[in-house]
């Protein structure tokens, strides 16, 4: 979706806010994956209502994403599982364990195993790890401190936890201006236009002698003046006090339905291992750069609608300006631009949500943008549309076949940088060099279709860059490496230099 159809929904999100459309709201927050509404999310857990808590989740992430989703959910039904046994509720809590908690007994047996256990309990706080268990309302409570610190730490929710700052009924403000804009284009203005409709463009009839209409009243718009021009429009006419002469200015905010952002910086934070206990003293939540609101560039809208619309965009705060380039088949014509044609302001933003430390542009398709970041995640971006087509978090395919070195590594810390993103000389294959040991190669087969096609354990430590060659049309992968060799890879066979 592209940045102005995302700021659309912002601005729908706000007005059903403000016209008191709450499950409305809630339900478009999830569906397009936004703006996690954290105020909404806290509610819902202290209310123990479940059902609606993994609804909502499930429109930003799922069980499997990563480990700190993976714990949310987890810490979720565990207290779901903990308040049916202290109900002496047996029935729902096997019905927990069968349909909720068997599924992380893939990632930890034991732990399954212990957790089937205290139903033989007559009562869970026998077990050590939970004789500090108090009440529902305080289990809760604990619970939720920790649920906030995952969710903030979890890179999936980076770029949703704040709502962009807006006036009161911005949307009401631009239909507004719409409306003035078509009226100026009447040919023959009338003093008091006549709006019975926003479902057509705005035109006054040819005059005819008679008196101008009187005012008419929109459900919508409320009351209109006799004045030249339209009058701001009101609240929604179900919604307006019966006494208000004229429409009374919207002063619903968004306090109250969205999370109030912390300004205190905050250390990074580590999923940890999921457990029967609750984590008390869990480290603080990761620092998150505030998104700033884009300001769009109006003045020259004339001159950018009768040209091909340029674009520059920011990964992490970095503008990066694109020229025109020539794609295959393409004449060298239709490259061929006036210097008024090149960007000169600063357009749009794509926000990545993590540093980025490298990017390539595909060398066929050249809107399509590789992104790779410090926490170890690539994305591809249709730059044009500002769309992120698919993203994949640092992940060992294979821990089998790693060296000792490596999977010692990955065991104290199971997080790697990016430090090089690439792609082949046709675009059919991409590279990824990680910070600790990995070189991964994706096939793309277009569109979000990313597939693994090889890992390579190829130097010990730091993997510096990596490129592509191909001679003789066999296609080659060449890294280099904080162990001061650099390896050429050919399918099975892997050359050291």
């Amino acid at each position: 979706m592209s940045s102005l159809s995302r700021e659309l929904v912002f601005l729908i999100l706000q007005f059903l806010d403000e016209e008191k459309f709450k499950d409305t709201v809630h339900r478009l927050e999830k569906e397009s994956g936004f703006f996690f509404n954290m105020r909404y999310f806290e509610d819902c857990v202290t209310n123990g209502e479940w059902d609606d808590v993994e609804k909502y989740l499930s429109g930003f992430t799922k069980v499997e994403d990563n480990r700190y989703s993976m714990k949310i959910f987890f810490e979720i039904r565990k207290q779901k599982y903990l308040e049916a046994l202290d109900k002496k509720d047996h029935a729902r809590a096997v019905e927990i364990i069968r349909n909720d908690l068997r599924v992380f007994s893939t990632f930890n047996e034991e732990l399954f195993k212990e957790i089937t256990m205290l139903m033989t309990l007559e009562n869970f706080r026998e077990n050590e790890q939970l004789s500090k268990y108090g009440d529902t309302k305080s289990a809760r409570a604990i619970m939720l401190v920790e649920l906030k610190k995952l969710i903030e730490a979890n890179p999936l929710f980076r770029d949703k936890l704040q709502f962009p700052t807006l006036k009161n009924s911005r949307l009401r403000t631009l239909i507004n201006q719409s409306l003035n804009w078509q009226h100026q284009l009447c040919k023959n203005p009338r003093p008091n236009p006549d709006i019975k409709t926003l479902f057509l463009d705005h035109a006054c009839g040819p005059p005819n002698g008679a008196r101008a209409p009187s005012p008419v009243t929109n459900p919508l718009m409320g009351s209109i003046p006799k004045v030249g021009g339209f009058p701001p429009i009101g609240a929604h006419g179900p919604f307006q006090p019966a006494a208000a002469p004229a429409p009374a200015p919207l002063t619903a905010s968004l306090a109250g339905w969205m999370a109030n952002p912390s300004p205190v910086a905050h250390q990074a934070i580590s999923a940890g291992p999921i457990g029967l206990s609750a984590s008390s003293n869990a480290a603080p939540m990761v620092k998150r750069p505030r998104t700033p609101p884009v300001d769009y560039q109006t003045a020259d809208s004339d001159h950018v609608l009768k040209r091909p619309r340029p674009f520059g965009e920011e990964m992490s705060n970095l503008p990066v300006n694109i020229l025109p380039v020539t794609y295959p088949g393409q004449s060298r014509a239709h490259t061929m631009y006036s210097s008024d044609d090149l960007p000169k302001n600063f357009f749009a933003n794509i926000i990545q949500g993590s540093t980025v430390k490298s990017i390539d542009f595909h060398p066929v398709q050249q809107t399509l943008l590789l992104v790779g970041t410090n926490i170890g995640d690539i994305t591809i971006w249709e730059v044009g549309a500002r769309e992120k087509l698919v993203s994949r978090n640092f992940k060992v395919w294979d821990l089998s076949a790693c060296s000792m070195t490596l999977q010692a590594s990955l065991a104290s810390e199971y997080t790697a940088s990016v430090n090089r993103v690439i792609w082949s000389p046709d675009g059919n294959l991409l590279g990824v060099a990680y910070s600790k040991h990995m070189v991964h190669i994706y096939s793309y087969h277009g569109s979000d279709d990313l597939r693994n096609h090889l890992e390579i354990d190829a130097h010990a430590g730091n993997v510096s860059d990596l490129a592509f060659a191909q001679p003789n049309k066999q296609l080659y992968v060449i890294s280099c490496g904080e162990d001061k060799t650099i390896k050429v890879c050919f399918l099975q066979k892997i050359l050291i230099c």
